[in-house]
């Protein structure tokens, strides 16, 4: 890889996480503690939530026509996200070990501790859970599909790609044919050695 390129990407994972530091600062500040996939808050603070929580009522009946309208479009939506992520499950358990790309680690992507806001009545709970479980999905098949361009076709394209995964540019550049199969087989044992390492006891 170029070093350059490199190092820019470096400079981003520190961005990346000087930026996670500040939001749990900012979470500390409403005194919530964080444990495993627990969230706890502080007795004060959830009795403050509760003073701004919506009756479940009141909500519904004064709901937006536009939303209202939204509802037989929106949930349906969930039966072919389930069928997408069964397949995707699927399709990476068996295809991976084979290749030696490493298991995408699907409850990482998904998180849903937004049920323990107790400004929310269970309307909006459920609301925050649909959001939350579509953009895990999307999060966990774009990592799957990211790591099988990696091992079948790691060449950035000649055109500006919008959002690329974090893998992308690491890519072969494009038209370099000279480099090309050394740039692969490089990415390929890249991947190898990332199943290695969490296939490996913890020390």
């Amino acid at each position: 890889m170029n070093p350059q390129i490199q190092e820019f990407l470096d400079r981003i994972q520190q961005l990346e996480a000087a930026i996670e530091q500040e939001a749990k600062s900012r979470r500390q500040q409403w005194q919530a503690d964080f444990e495993e996939h627990k969230v706890r808050f502080e007795k004060e603070v959830l009795a403050q939530q509760k003073r701004f929580k919506a009756g479940l009522l009141g909500y519904v009946l004064t709901a937006d026509w536009r939303h209202v309208l939204c509802v037989p479009f929106i949930y349906p939506v969930l039966v072919p996200m389930l069928l997408l992520d069964a397949f995707i499950t699927l399709y990476q358990w068996v295809c991976f070990p084979l290749c030696g790309i490493p298991r995408v680690q699907r409850s990482a992507y998904f998180v849903y501790d937004r049920t323990h806001l107790a400004y929310l009545n269970w309307l909006e709970k459920i609301n925050c859970a649909y959001c939350s479980y579509g953009n895990g999905l999307m999060a966990y098949g774009r990592e799957v599909v990211a790591l099988t361009e990696k091992y079948w076709c790691p060449i950035k394209h000649a055109r500006r790609r919008m959002q690329a995964h974090a893998h992308y540019h690491g890519f072969a550049d494009y038209g370099d044919a000279e480099n090309y199969r050394a740039e692969l087989a490089r990415l390929r044992e890249e991947l190898r050695q990332m199943g290695d390492s969490e296939a490996a006891p913890p020390a």
